[in-house]
């Protein structure tokens, strides 16, 4: 990830242009060589943007992973604020499946195994990825608690583990189908447990 997240470098504002063109080249590397065959010397090549600048905006080429992964995330789950927050956790699960589901999602799940042991891409992982995806989730949770929706005594963050959790163990695990019926039956088991009483 950008060492700015506002998309500007201390003194030298970062080219959206550029910013893009490598965002778009990691994205087709990842899918053509893989995660950890891919190199930050290909991502420059095909990017057009020197190694050198890549490594003033991104500590690594997982940091740059973790910001496509993060744009693409964006797009296929992006808040759906229908005015229900069952379906709206319905909506974003489904987005967040459909992401698993393709080929950067077999290589956010290396990712993941990547952030066992590295320290740096577990904190950039967490801060830049898993974060804003958590805050979405929370933003539904708070509109349904203020709807009377939602039960306002659960524990957000164990809320929002409820809906995530059973997802990304079935990314890693393997053991279960992750699809649309896979997310609301997800969604309904949780909504059992969050759900307001009239």
């Amino acid at each position: 990830m950008a060492k700015d997240p506002t998309g500007s470098h201390p003194g030298r504002p970062r080219s959206e242009q550029s910013r893009s063109a490598v965002l778009r080249a990691t994205s087709e590397l990842i899918h053509e060589v893989g995660l950890r065959a891919m190199t930050t010397d290909q991502i420059a090549s095909r990017s057009g943007v020197s190694k050198a600048t890549i490594y003033k905006w991104w500590p690594n080429k997982y940091g740059v992973a973790v910001e496509a992964f993060l744009s693409e995330m964006a797009t296929k789950s992006p808040d759906p604020d229908t005015g229900s927050a069952e379906e709206d956790f319905r909506r974003a699960l489904r987005g967040l499946i459909r992401f698993y589901r393709s080929k950067s999602g077999r290589a956010y799940a290396q990712l993941i195994g990547e952030a066992q042991y590295d320290p740096q891409i577990r904190v950039e992982l967490r801060d830049q990825l898993i974060g804003p995806r958590r805050e979405l989730m929370r933003a539904i949770l708070d509109r349904g608690v203020e709807r009377g929706e939602l039960r306002p005594d659960v524990d957000p963050e164990v809320a929002i583990d409820l809906i995530f959790g059973p997802a990304m163990y079935r990314l890693v695990g393997g053991h279960a189908p992750l699809d649309r019926r896979a997310a609301d039956a997800i969604v309904d088991a949780a909504m059992r447990g969050l759900a307001g009483c009239d």
